[in-house]
């Protein structure tokens, strides 16, 4: 990654913070808009609590949302990278299918990329981690194209186009990160059965990534009008990271978290008793 860090995958959960500063994010929008120590402050708990990667964002990707200039995008988010990265040793990704924000963002201490686009928006987007070191995610999307009808099927043709975008950019395979983007022009069903059949993403040959938090199709599966989502979203994390998941990119981290802790142990005894 960036800044010379790097983070082993695979072994255990790894806990993704999500930190929005934006006016219109689906679940947590307008709470630390245009105040950086709020938001700076919000990423601290989130690392104390557990998270090792802060993912910071500063345009909403929910359907519908209105877009911003790059201008107003390096506004939000460049100020809050810089003073977390001098508050913290946590990893830093900037959430952004954006080259020039991205750049801007790793010169400013961010180690990652994030890219919702899988560098398909922004081709120049994979050049900055390759220049940087910057580590990479590409995550896949439905929006705007024609898909396939297989879930599966449909990932890995998206997501090896983002491969060779990357692979033709100089980066290396080390540096990538998948995300088969849960929510992104999928319903309920198809992001179900994504999450059931996540174990045969593995063969694209890189660390998964997973972003269920709060997500619709999770909150559809709530019994009660007083649910809890990020509890909900706990679950789905375990079943994610017995098919595979590494990184775990959520609101909430305690719940997560804890389900996590169990999980890993388990497939630790697993393991153990296999070898």
């Amino acid at each position: 990654m960036a800044h010379g860090r790097r983070i082993e995958l695979g072994p255990r959960s790894v806990l993704m913070g999500i930190l929005n500063v934006t006016p219109d994010s689906f679940s947590d929008g307008g709470l630390y808009r245009g105040d950086v120590t709020q938001a700076v402050e919000a990423g601290l708990r989130l690392v104390e609590e557990g998270a090792e990667i802060i993912d910071i964002g500063g345009e909403s990707t929910r359907p519908g949302a209105v877009p911003v200039t790059q201008e107003e995008e390096r506004a939000r988010v460049l100020p809050v990278i810089e003073a977390l990265a001098k508050r913290s040793d946590c990893l830093i990704s900037i959430d952004t299918y954006r080259s020039t924000t991205a750049r801007a963002a790793v010169e400013r201490g961010a180690h990652i990329v994030n890219d919702v686009w899988g560098a398909q928006r922004d081709p120049a987007i994979a050049g900055v981690a390759a220049e940087t070191g910057a580590g990479l995610c590409l995550m896949h999307t439905g929006r705007e194209r024609e898909r396939l009808p297989d879930v599966i099927a449909d990932q890995v043709q998206f997501l090896a186009t983002s491969l060779a975008i990357a692979s033709e950019a100089g980066v290396a395979p080390s540096q990538i990160v998948l995300d088969p983007g849960f929510g992104f022009a999928k319903d309920g069903s198809e992001n179900l059965e994504l999450m059931m059949r996540l174990e045969q993403l593995r063969r694209l040959g890189h660390p998964l990534m997973v972003g269920t938090s709060r997500k619709r199709f999770v909150k559809g599966t709530l019994v009660h009008e007083a649910g809890d989502a990020d509890v909900a979203t706990a679950a789905t994390s375990v079943l994610l990271r017995e098919r595979g998941a590494a990184i775990f990119r959520v609101h909430k981290i305690g719940p997560t978290r804890d389900a996590l802790a169990l999980t890993d142990a388990a497939l630790a005894t697993v393991l153990g008793a296999q070898s």
